[in-house]
């Protein structure tokens, strides 16, 4: 009731009665004036700044319009040549408010979570033209229609409340606003237009249109969003990615804008406007936080290669660009990385390809600083320590030393702040112009990205409460600029809001808010320290009176505690530190210097070392910071030392020294640590209690050069051009060995396989061997004139090879640890080469030997024993094609099976050579604009790592199409070195630090060589497997199912029905035929056992005692049974089944105990709770015609009683938690249930069950009560006992919505009142065909979509989602391009769509058109478009190579769909235009027929049918489903199945516009498919059957072989085959004669 006021449309300017301008506002040069062409007033916005003249509703900003209508309708004329902008503040309704704009002034389309631009376009541009500009001059009024719902669904994923706020700036004419429910079409008015599907414009709203004119001459009609918009085909270099990446293909991408046009069409489609979806240009909402994120920072893959690369996406950094995903672009961009829910995310196969998605997670980082080493902050609970290591910001827990990770950043950070809470965090980056991120600190999310007004920020501080960040830095003309932003409303959604700026001629080295008031604020720097205050808007600041120390350069400033943390703002102090000593107490209210103190060394008499200090005259130790807390003082300083003082500078407390001068310092919120960092790289802490200095991390100061590995110590060695060489633990990241050379600096570095030594060489030519054990170098040569360049050992550890710069290269002898020099060989390798960790390779087996050289064009193997040349490659005349000579960068071997070499080339490209004839097996084009100094392949040859820039490639190496890299970034400089750990779970990958990363892909043990090691295994004409696409929760199946093979059964109409009935037969007892499962599954199947004519007299068991053989041992088990294992823990005993035999096996010794008697394979086990008798169930056999129970003593292992109570396979025992009855369970045939008294065994009761049940359990605490699961049911029995009759009472529940299609297969009770139910969610939900019928897929409810290839009926391919159902599927039709380009449509549960390569076996792109789950898509004929409906029944359209959802079509809205049926448009007769003839039924018994040309943005509706439902029509507990398709042999006809009033086929006229015939049924339809060769029409039912019906000849068959319903049936498009499915199999039938 609260909405009806604005039904059925709002008048906003008289609502708010913006003449009177009392509840509305206006800014600038806004008038009434009188219009020519609306004949009326309007108001009139003009001025040369938009932000300056503008309306705005309502007059505060605190205020809300409160409207609620989902459409906003702005009547408005540009001014001509201006530019004009009209805002939105659009409210959620989880009350996040987003500003939605449109303007002429956008360039592009822009996205953040809070705020989205849109370019708006006012006429339609040639090709030539840009589409964003001013306005023209014959600017036309224009009725701007938006919708505010689907724009905030499609856009960020939300749910729309309400507009709260409107303002409409310069430069403009308006008429009035209006809201309502009602979609108007403007251009319509008059009774003609009563019968049509559309609602006409009010009067009140409409533009007047003089007699004999058209609207469409006079006016401009723009709907936003709805349909496509032609534009220029070029990629767009500033666009927002797709919320699943933020990089995409190198394809082109539409401009997203709204285009106004004004060409008339028909009543159903207006002129209207749309933009591509957010799925491929646009953010999405912030994920849901989590306690302590894993964030992984990576690049999505490039969709294809090209000979120049992958093609990227570039994001300026001022374009507030925000992405939900953790994969970011390449070096140079900034895009938020926000927590996903599925890290790793993984796209997935169905074996082992490109698995999975990404396949690193970052795990450590070794260093610290990067910008600087002041940036060191405890968080508020004094647990962990935030720092930044160049472009990322680690967060450090000091107890356990584990670490997270803030990504993003591009470029070095060179400021950070924290708040009290422990909720923001803000960072800086230092290249300009200047990026700043606000981060979620608990959950790593990124809330927000902003470009700074400065051009470089170098201090940040934070208020208490987070709603105030200051900070600090240079504008572009080097002043220094302090700048107040507002963040209060940033983690509720809002936006970052600059309160104040001002500039100062004062230098600036430190700045900090007060925490006692938010206003105030404190600096220092160069002869000044100055109180400031934030007031009005306003920045200003005042200096404090130094006095004397006037001319001191303070360094850093801290404000002095309340000792029980309340503010005392009267009494507030301030101490500051100088170069000279100075630390200088200040009274900020009297803004005077209270103490000067200085501190001095103090030497004793003869002594080299300071003993004590103290603050009197003299030369100072120049201090770098300080922090105070409220009963000390700590100081760090440029001597080394951190020393804590009482806050009189009575005499030290404590101090600790260190390697290097003191850079910041940090007192922990309780006081009770201090952190300390140093320039030389070392962040620790000294704990003040223990009085321990403790150690947190070490980093080298300068890029490092190269690492190696050894396996044994999980060591790590790096060298760096600080001139050192480190080993570190790669378990603790910790640093364990320093080696300096001053002199000489370190170029490479490799450790020996065996011995606990490491080698490593030098710029002067040495080559020099250190024991880790003795810390000390052990043998040096000098046969080198020039640096060394390489450096590798072969496996065995018995060979060790040097190059130099000069080109020699040198073998060594490492036999002994007092290795020696082999052989020097001159002019080997390329002069002048760069030293790099891949310009020497030793093949795997350690035989081989490569590098680049003699020139840098030639490849050259050798061997590595005797240095013979076994093979040269020039790499200078491999690409014929290139116009410059190619030359070689780095070498590395593959696997010795393979016999694989990898050339990395300056033409950007990576070839594969045959290491021994030097063919080229393949080659990974455009691998990175620059050259690659490093790169490797892992020991299973799945994955290559190559280092790239700043970025880190990892390529699908087992797949041959080389789909392309995901690329991962967080590296601020080139990255110089990366490899893979020697146990392959690991990668490192050095430049300005050293990442660790966790590999995810799954080891591999049964990889096999010589040969391209397969990613799976294909079938016939298939390619190689995927890499599964998605983003979210997607993961690997690890191994791929084999369907079993049969041939497949013919299926034939008779001439005419039986006689009797409606012409419905069963074969159910007539021979099973034969039939070809895929993947097939069924409850219990006995195994199948082959005999001879004279074994079917009958068989004994084997004898207990005595006879000629004993039974001494089974091995084996019946893996095809239900249940059949028990075990008691509390008494040892054990049991399991194999064939007819229970085994009782003593878990200790072995020792077996076979009890038989059984005549058929037993199928289940039930154990007494007491542990005294076991039951056993089996099948029939040809001696019985009942299955058989036994009931075993397990004392003795004699079979007490002997049951036969249901005459097919029993699928469940269980006792009663007293073990006074025996529960047992039919398969699906019996359907029985009976109870059975144990201390007879006689039956009790026994009942029917109406459906069939999988699994059955007593409440194990009330033993009157027991449950059963199965087909969308839990089903509750409740016991009831008088004398000695027993009764059940039933009550049945429903499966919830969530648990999906699948039944329910097992249950089990936890933890009263809890009952766990288990569910086989495999039901194959659709069948497609290959426009060739070479190939089907299929789509389940496990997420998967199958290739299977029709010949072999072998699984080829398999795309796998985890925790996804795929629901529905189409194949693009054979006129969509070149085989090649075949394609897989698959609709979500999550309202998801995925469109798969079949030939490059990948995903190309992840649209969410949806919002709830997918039910049907269908390709239009030419494969261009995808049509999609979904359960709540919108009909999506979309573009399946740009993501783009151009038309939501709302007529079905409240039933879903069921079908959607697309045919080319053959019958003129219809009176419409078009290409396509498409259908759309949904579960309300309705079916809309539409006429459509998506290349012209047409679609008419052709056709509307309803049909009537009785009420009740439910079979099985479910709801028939609404069918109808196009007839393939006529045109004109349509057929029809659903829950009517008889059971039956309609077949429709569309030329005639009536039913021409009905075809009887037997029962409901469940599925309908109709032949495209002959007049076959096939039809599934629930009752486990399928009925074909010649259409022709009027005659029917009916088929069994399902043991479920037929839910589905298709036939391929040649009509020869007919695939038919019942849950999670498939029965493949030939249809003869053709």
């Amino acid at each position: 009731m609260a909405r009806a006021w604005q039904h059925p449309f709002l008048n906003v300017f008289r609502h708010f009665r913006v003449d009177e301008w009392k509840r509305s506002a206006k800014q600038g040069d806004v008038a009434v004036v009188t219009d020519k062409t609306l004949k009326g007033a309007v108001y009139r916005i003009r001025g040369s700044v938009s932000a300056a003249n503008y309306i705005q509703l309502p007059k505060s900003s605190t205020q809300s319009l409160g409207l609620t209508g989902r459409y906003l309708y702005v009547l408005f004329r540009p001014l001509p040549s201006k530019h004009f902008v009209i805002h939105l503040d659009v409210s959620s309704k989880d009350n996040q408010v987003i500003r939605v704009s449109f303007s002429n002034l956008f360039k592009e389309f822009k996205s953040t979570a809070t705020w989205l631009q849109f370019p708006l376009v006012l006429e339609a541009r040639t090709p030539q033209r840009d589409l964003v500009g001013l306005a023209p001059s014959g600017a036309r009024w224009t009725c701007l229609q938006l919708d505010l719902q689907d724009v905030l669904l499609v856009y960020l994923n939300r749910c729309y409340g309400h507009l709260k706020s409107i303002r409409l700036c310069a430069s403009l004419l308006v008429r009035n606003l209006y809201t309502s429910d009602l979609c108007f079409e403007p251009a319509i008015s008059g009774a003609q237009w009563a019968k049509l599907p559309v609602t006409p414009m009010p009067r009140e709203m409409a533009f007047p249109v003089p007699k004999g004119e058209s609207w469409h001459d006079r006016y401009i009609h723009v709907r936003f969003p709805s349909e496509s918009l032609k534009v220029p085909s070029k990629p767009i270099e500033k666009s927002c990615s797709p919320p699943e990446a933020v990089l995409l293909g190198p394809g082109p991408q539409p401009l997203p804008c709204p285009v106004a046009s004004s060409k008339p069409v028909r009543f159903s489609v207006s002129p209207v406007v749309q933009t591509p979806s957010p799925t491929a240009q646009s953010g999405r909402a912030a994920l849901a936080p989590r306690p302590f994120p894993e964030v992984s920072l990576s690049q999505e893959r490039s969709d294809a290669s090209n000979a120049d690369g992958p093609g990227f996406h570039s994001l300026e950094p001022w374009a507030q660009l925000e992405a939900s995903d953790i994969h970011t672009a390449a070096a140079g961009t900034h895009v938020l990385t926000h927590e996903s829910a599925e890290v790793p995310v993984a796209r997935t196969g169905s074996c082992e390809g490109f698995l999975p998605d990404p396949v690193l997670r970052l795990k450590g980082v070794i260093g610290f600083g990067g910008h600087g080493t002041r940036q060191a902050l405890w968080t508020p609970d004094g647990a962990a320590v935030v720092y930044p290591c160049h472009a990322v910001i680690v967060v450090l827990l000091v107890d356990t030393g584990e670490q997270r990770f803030f990504l993003g950043h591009t470029d070095k950070v060179s400021a950070l702040a924290l708040d009290g809470s422990s909720s923001l965090l803000a960072s800086a980056q230092a290249r300009a112009p200047s990026v700043m991120r606000l981060w979620d600190f608990q959950t790593g999310r990124c809330l927000c990205l902003f470009r700074s007004p400065m051009h470089v920020v170098c201090s940040l501080s934070f208020s208490d409460s987070g709603a105030l960040l200051c900070g600090v830095g240079k504008d572009h003309h080097g002043r220094t600029m302090v700048v107040a932003w507002g963040t209060g409303q940033v983690g509720l959604g809002g936006e970052v809001v600059v309160l104040a700026k001002a500039h100062t001629d004062f230098d600036v080295q430190a700045f900090r808010v007060t925490f006692f008031d938010e206003t105030r604020m404190a600096s220092c720097g160069q002869g000044s320290v100055r109180l400031w205050r934030l007031r009005g808007g306003v920045l200003r600041s005042c200096p404090v009176d130094l006095g004397e120390h006037h001319a001191l350069q303070f360094t850093d400033l801290a404000f002095k505690q309340a000792r029980d943390g309340c503010p005392e703002p009267s009494a507030a102090m301030l101490f500051v530190c100088s170069r000279s000593g100075h630390i200088l107490e200040i009274d900020c209210q009297r803004m005077v210097v209270r103490h000067a103190r200085r501190l001095l060394p103090t030497r004793t008499p003869g002594g080299p070392h300071p003993q004590k200090q103290t603050f009197s005259s003299g030369p100072g130790i120049a201090i770098s910071s300080l922090s105070v807390s409220p009963a000390m003082c700590a100081v760090g300083s440029e001597d080394g030392f951190l020393r804590l003082w009482p806050l009189d500078f009575s005499s030290v407390l404590l101090e600790a020294e260190h390697e290097g001068p003191v850079s910041s310092v940090c007192v922990s919120p309780d006081g009770l640590r201090v952190l300390s960092a140093t320039s030389s790289g070392h962040l620790g802490f000294l704990d003040t209690l223990s009085r321990v200095y403790h150690m947190l991390a070490r980093s080298h100061t300068a890029p490092v050069l190269a690492l190696a590995m050894e396996q044994r110590r999980g060591q790590l060695a790096t060298v760096s051009q600080d001139r050192t060489v480190r080993i570190w633990d790669l378990a603790t990241l910790q640093q364990l060995y320093d080696f300096t050379s001053s002199e000489d600096a370190p170029c490479a570095v490799t450790f020996h396989p065996t011995r606990p030594t490491f080698f490593c060489g030098f710029s002067s030519g040495a080559v020099r061997s250190f024991s880790l054990e003795a810390a000390e170098v052990l043998v040096e040569h000098t046969c080198h004139r020039g640096a060394v360049t390489g450096l590798t050992a072969t496996p065995d550890g018995r060979l060790l090879f040097s190059s130099c710069s000069q080109g020699s290269l040198a073998q060594y002898s490492c036999a002994d640890p007092q290795w020696h020099v082999l052989r020097v060989a001159a002019d080997m390798v390329c002069p002048d080469a760069p030293a790099s960790p891949s310009a020497l390779a030793v093949s795997r087996d350690g035989r081989l030997l490569a590098f680049v050289g003699p020139s840098r064009c030639t490849v050259t193997v050798m061997g590595s024993a005797s240095l013979d040349e076994l093979l040269r490659v020039d790499i200078g005349t491999l690409d014929l094609a290139s116009s410059r000579l190619d030359s070689a960068m780095a070498v590395c071997f593959g696997p010795a099976a393979l016999g694989h070499l990898l050339v990395s080339t300056s033409s950007n490209r990576v070839v594969v050579l045959d290491a021994v004839s030097g063919r080229i097996i393949r080659e990974l084009p455009g691998v990175h604009p620059e050259p690659c100094p490093s790169l490797t392949l892992s020991e299973d040859a799945r994955f290559l790592l190559i280092a790239a820039g700043r970025t880190i490639k990892v390529w699908d190496y087992a797949t041959q199409a080389s789909p392309g890299p995901q690329v991962y970034i967080g590296h601020s400089e080139p990255v110089q070195a990366v490899a893979f750990s020697p146990d392959q779970q690991q990668v490192l990958s050095a430049g300005d630090a050293v990442f660790l990363w966790d590999v995810l892909a799954p080891t591999e043990s049964d990889q096999s060589f010589p040969g391209a090691p397969p990613a799976c295994k294909t079938g016939p004409g298939a390619g190689p497997l995927e890499d599964a696409a998605s983003r979210a929760s997607e993961l690997p199946r690890q191994q791929v199912p084999k369907p079993c093979q049969a041939s497949p059964p013919r299926l034939g109409v008779c001439a005419r029905p039986p006689e009797g009935g409606d012409g419905a037969r069963d074969t159910r007892n007539s021979g099973a035929p034969r039939t070809t499962y895929l993947a097939s599954c069924k409850a219990f199947t006995p195994a199948r056992v082959s005999c001879s004519p004279h074994s079917a007299k009958g068989t004994c068991p084997p004898p207990a005692s005595g006879g000629w053989l004993r039974l001494k041992a089974v091995v084996g088990y019946s893996g095809n049974g239900r249940a059949n294992m028990v075990w008691r823990p509390d008494t040892g005993f054990f049991a399991y089944t194999c064939g007819r035999l229970v085994v009782v096996e003593d878990l200790h010794s072995g020792a077996q105990q076979h009890w038989s008697g059984h005549s058929a394979e037993i199928s289940t086990l039930a154990l007494s709770h007491s542990a005294q008798v076991l039951a056993s169930a089996s099948g029939r056999s040809s001696t019985t015609a009942h299955c058989q129970i036994r009931v075993w003593d397990v004392s003795g292992g004699l079979c007490q009683h002997l049951i036969f109570p249901h005459s097919t396979t029993v699928l469940a025992l269980a006792f009663s938690p007293d073990d006074r009855l025996l529960v047992t369970l039919g398969d699906h045939d019996g359907r029985t249930l009976a109870l059975w008294g144990t201390a007879t065994y006689d039956l009790v009761s026994s009942t029917r069950l109406p459906e069939p049940v999988h699994g059955v359990a007593f409440n194990p605490w009330d033993a009157g009560e027991l449950t059963c699961v199965g087909q969308g049911t839990v089903t509750f029995w409740l016991l009831q006992q008088r004398g000695a009759d027993i009764s059940l009472q039933v009550r049945r529940e429903p499966v919830p919505e969530a648990v999906g299609a699948g039944e329910l297969t097992s249950l089990c009770y936890g933890a009263p009142p809890l009952l766990y139910c288990g569910t086989s969610s495999g039901q194959v939900n659709e069948v497609v065909f290959s426009p060739g019928e070479s190939h089907c897929a299929t789509c389940s409810e496990d997420g998967s979509v199958r290739v299977w290839a029709l010949a072999s009926m072998e699984l080829v391919i398999q795309f796998q989602v985890l925790n996804q159902s795929c629901l529905c599927l189409a194949w693009s039709p054979p006129c969509c391009g070149r085989p090649e380009q075949q394609r897989l449509a698959a609709g979500y549960g999550d309202g998801s769509l995925r469109i798969f390569s079949v030939s490059r076996t990948a995903m190309e792109l992840k649209m969410h058109p949806h919002p709830v789950a997918l039910t049907t898509v269908a390709f239009s004929t030419d494969g261009q478009t995808v049509l999609s409906g979904d359960k709540d029944g919108l009909v999506a359209v979309s573009h399946p190579c740009t993501g783009t959802t151009f038309r939501v079509l709302s007529d079905h809205q409240g039933a879903p769909i069921s079908t959607i049926c697309v045919t080319c448009k053959e019958c003129e007769d219809l009176g419409v235009e078009g290409t396509d003839l498409w259908l759309a039924a949904s579960g309300d018994q309705r079916v809309s027929v539409w006429a459509s040309d998506w290349l012209r943005n047409h679609c008419e509706l052709v056709d509307w049918l309803s049909f009537p439902m009785p009420a009740t029509t439910e079979t099985q507990g479910h709801l028939p489903p609404s069918l109808a398709a196009f007839c393939p042999w006529d045109g004109a006809l349509l057929m029809y199945v659903g829950p009517g009033v008889y059971k039956e086929v309609i077949i429709y006229n569309l030329c005639q516009k009536q039913v021409v015939e009905k075809i009887p049924l037997p029962f409901f339809a469940m599925s309908l498919s109709l032949s495209p060769g002959t007049h076959l029409l096939a039809v599934g039912f629930a009752e486990c059957m399928l009925r074909l019906v010649d259409c022709a000849m009027g005659t029917a068959q009916d088929f069994a072989g399902h043991d479920n319903a037929v839910h589905l049936c298709r036939f391929t498009p040649s009509a020869r085959l007919l695939f038919t499915a019942a849950r999670n199999e498939i029965l493949v039938w030939e249809v003869p004669g053709l």
